[in-house]
């Protein structure tokens, strides 16, 4: 018997349904549960198990998606293990996972609407954020939607929405690229580096990324100018002072990047990763902010916004055929701990996708998408 297996064994059929606050609306459609990823304690991907559930209410705000695919980040790791323990203090539970079910990244079709809900009918297909994404049906809020772009996949849209999202705002809102300047991208072949070499080629810039050996060739699909193997070179050696760093990785000092950095750069750090089990990598974001006012460069951090007007955005980018979601490997809902345990392990490149409902693709071409 396998690990999914065994997870599967010691799932059991749960009843529990977790109604949020405000006016509810049931779903239009026969049957009240679903196969979702649950989870009851924080831990690693092993606390995980496939169950069978009620499916979710909405709120007047939301809708009900039937999840087509969900995509796999970063994010989700730290909710599932509650670290940094901040994470815990911000409202995601201190004891155990508020959401029972992991999962942000989602696409799918929408089947019931909340009451309040004026830009979305049953029948639309969505992608964006949801409240817990790895299960057959997922509740989302009304602003955290959009409309998935032409010509694209349900599994393509699954992985577009919390690394692309957070990598533009990194780029443009608190980046302030600007076309012809360089940008070196730390972290280049993970979900928030693979859409940030593609925006920020789109948006006239030139170039680096920095990833190890075995992920070079992506980064340089992606449209990387140039690559740089951090197993065997530095980037502090590169010998240029680059207008703007994004800085994913999360493992190099304020004093490397800054030496990196042109003189009257911007180094803009992105997710929380390293530092303590309490803070994370938060403690080396507020070192660089205490630090920007007395340098001549501009040192910075920044918590994505996860609204519909930014996932439009994307969309566009998308839509034009400017950024391609990169879809690294897929898995099955029940193979769901095993994706997440492969990206912990480093061994996933670009965006993994969690495919819910393998029909999705007979109901792709019904849309019209190019395949």
């Amino acid at each position: 018997m396998n690990k999914t297996e065994q997870r599967i064994d010691r799932s059991v059929t749960e009843t529990t349904k977790a109604t949020p606050s405000g006016e509810t609306v049931a779903s239009p459609e026969d049957g009240t549960t679903m196969q979702a990823i649950v989870q009851r304690a924080y831990g690693s991907a092993d606390s995980l198990g496939l169950a069978t559930i009620d499916r979710p209410t909405i709120a007047e705000d939301e809708v009900l998606i039937e999840v087509h695919a969900a995509g796999l980040d970063r994010g989700t790791w730290h909710l599932m293990t509650g670290t940094p323990y901040l994470i815990r203090l911000a409202g995601f539970g201190l004891t155990k996972p508020k959401q029972a079910v992991p999962g942000l990244d989602v696409s799918g079709r929408v089947v019931a609407v909340g009451s309040t809900v004026t830009r979305f009918s049953p029948g639309d297909d969505v992608f964006g954020i949801a409240q817990g994404s790895f299960a057959e049906y997922a509740a989302a809020k009304e602003a955290k939607l959009a409309h998935i772009p032409a010509n694209t996949t349900f599994e393509q849209a699954s992985v577009a929405t919390v690394s692309a999202i957070t990598a533009l705002q990194a780029l443009t809102d608190v980046g302030k690229l600007e076309s012809g300047q360089s940008v070196l991208i730390i972290g280049a072949s993970g979900g928030v580096g693979s859409y940030a070499i593609q925006l920020a080629k789109a948006l006239g810039a030139e170039v680096t990324g920095v990833a190890s050996t075995a992920k070079l060739d992506l980064v340089r699909s992606l449209g990387a100018d140039h690559v740089i193997d951090y197993t065997t070179d530095d980037f502090v050696d590169a010998g240029r002072g680059y207008d703007l760093i994004l800085d994913i990785g999360g493992r190099n000092s304020i004093a490397r990047l800054r030496r990196a950095l042109a003189q009257r750069g911007t180094l803009v750090i992105v997710g929380g990763e390293g530092g303590d089990t309490f803070t994370g990598g938060l403690g080396r974001q507020l070192r660089a902010l205490l630090l920007s006012p007395f340098v001549s460069q501009r040192l910075t951090m920044f918590v994505s916004t996860e609204h519909h007007s930014m996932i439009e955005r994307v969309a566009a980018f998308i839509e034009s055929g400017e950024v391609i979601p990169s879809i690294g490997q897929r898995f099955s809902l029940a193979d769901t701990a095993d994706a997440i345990q492969q990206m912990e392990a480093g061994a996933l490149k670009g965006k993994s996708v969690i495919v819910v409902r393998t029909a999705a693709a007979d109901r792709e071409i019904n849309r019209g998408v190019a395949r």
